[in-house]
């Protein structure tokens, strides 16, 4: 016992925060494998390889990973277009994507992503998320696309109230979602437990103790819902949309798991992420979670903070996590055929809402509005068209934001009614400020020498330096004084 301890010197910290770790995953990885159109088994199958695998190797010491509600709406997607077995080719390709992106070192350009675009989309995700509950937590079949799903919610709230069984359903999400508000307001001990599972336990206990006519989570068993995907189902790699479902969930993938490894990083004062290897460990664990025929996984910032708060202080604490929920995966999956699918819907939904960044919003609309602007864009185009080309747009107006902000040009023009005018340019000249170069130099009077210096300019790019070019050979005609160029 001296020895072992001499050799694992924080093994009780790291195993008591293994069990915390435990308990907040179990609902979490059920309900976002149902929520994704998956059998429960498999988002427990998800946790168990991001315990055992990802979580033995290098990268980030304290973060674990698993399945995230991050990714729900996506999976969702792919399920419903291209089928359930499609999912471990597409989360087997995803993974190999993220090896060869690490292993390039790409890892660390994750960290260039705007924090705005990150932000939109994981809002637009949360809204997605959130309105889609909403029909699961009255026992209502959601609609497909984002906007369909919000536009057709009042219909579904006549429709909620208006039944014994939906109005019943709807009771048990709502009380789901107050629970777990509540919950970490409790003092002493039961403070402690974690808020999705005392609520799940009690949603639980309510509806079996008064038979509430609810829907519950249907359990196949773990052997029957692990089905690795067959030479035939590699076929879907020909069709262009599955490829852009592939790159979709390795960079979703990827940038979720990195944000949240610097996040996770400021929590704690132990060994710093490398971010390369971090990403080889999520591109390995989800190659196998492919090979499988399991759901996607990234590193889950409400995981990995549990694991910090807990006490953990070495990798064997998100190890151990993988190993308790393989023993419940396989000693106790009938458990999970008592519990109530509205109190999923709830635990996502609360997921879902903690997704949007209200508070960073008003900041950002305060003092930056152009990244609060890109950030509710990302949102409303990830809810309006998808969330692969939501992101796309998104980091296109970061881009262009970027460059019009980069391009900033200063025009002074000094006239003493006497000899040359005088301009002068600083800054950045640059294509997108060519207008208003071009305005206050054809304002210019014709009939006057110019002077203009460029020597203050730091950049000019081809098409400014090309109009300068023009403008100066057309001011300087016949009856007109050249015009004097002072470049550098």
């Amino acid at each position: 016992m001296r020895a072992s301890v001499l050799r694992f010197p924080h093994l009780r910290q790291d195993v008591a925060a293994s069990l915390v770790v435990f308990l907040v995953a179990v609902p979490l990885c059920v309900g976002v494998a149902v929520a994704s159109g998956a059998p429960a088994e498999l988002g427990l199958v998800t946790g168990i390889v991001g315990g055992l695998v990802t979580g033995l190797l290098p990268g980030s010491s304290l973060q674990v990973s698993g399945p995230a509600a991050g990714l729900t709406v996506l999976v969702y997607q792919a399920v419903d277009s291209y089928g359930l077995p499609a999912l471990g080719v597409i989360v087997l390709a995803a993974g190999l994507l993220q090896l060869a992106m690490g292993a390039l070192r790409l890892g660390r350009w994750f960290r260039a992503m705007s924090l705005s675009v990150i932000e939109g989309m994981l809002a637009g995700i949360g809204l997605v998320l959130i309105a889609g509950q909403l029909y699961s937590a009255a026992g209502l079949e959601a609609p497909a696309g984002g906007v369909d799903k919000i536009l057709g919610l009042p219909g579904a709230a006549a429709d909620a109230l208006a039944g014994r069984e939906t109005l019943a359903s709807l009771a048990v999400g709502a009380g789901t979602v107050v629970v777990m508000v509540l919950w970490r307001r409790l003092p002493g001990p039961a403070g402690a437990v974690p808020g999705a599972l005392a609520a799940v336990l009690l949603a639980t206990a309510v509806t079996a103790a008064f038979a509430v006519p609810v829907a519950t989570v249907e359990v196949r068993g773990l052997l029957e819902s692990v089905q690795p995907p067959g030479p035939d189902a590699f076929g879907v790699l020909t069709d262009v949309g599955v490829l852009g479902t592939v790159v979709a969930f390795a960079l979703i993938a990827s940038a979720e798991s990195l944000f949240s490894a610097a996040a996770v990083d400021r929590l704690h004062t132990g060994p710093r992420t490398r971010y390369n290897q971090e990403l080889i460990a999520q591109g390995a664990g989800n190659t196998v979670c492919g090979l499988l025929g399991a759901l996607p996984m990234t590193a889950v910032i409400v995981r990995s903070s549990a694991n910090v708060q807990a006490g953990a202080r070495t990798k064997a604490s998100r190890v151990l996590h993988g190993v308790w929920l393989l023993l419940f995966a396989a000693l106790l999956p009938s458990v999970l055929a008592l519990v109530p699918l509205p109190a999923l819907a709830g635990i996502l939904i609360h997921a879902g809402w903690k997704l949007i960044p209200f508070r960073g919003l008003v900041t950002l609309w305060r003092g930056q509005r152009g990244e609060a602007l890109i950030l509710v864009a990302t949102a409303v185009s990830i809810v309006a068209v998808n969330m692969f080309e939501g992101v796309l747009i998104g980091l296109a107006l970061s881009v262009v934001k970027t460059a019009w902000e980069s391009s900033k040009v200063k025009l002074e023009v000094m006239d003493k009614g006497a000899g040359p005018v005088q301009v002068h340019l600083s800054g950045n000249a640059t294509f997108l400020r060519l207008p208003k170069i071009l305005d206050t130099l054809e304002s210019l009077p014709e009939d006057r020498p110019v002077e203009l210096d460029l020597t203050a300019l730091h950049h000019v790019d081809h098409a400014c330096s090309t109009a300068l070019s023009h403008w100066a050979e057309r001011h300087s005609g016949a009856d007109t004084p050249p015009v004097r160029l002072t470049t550098r």
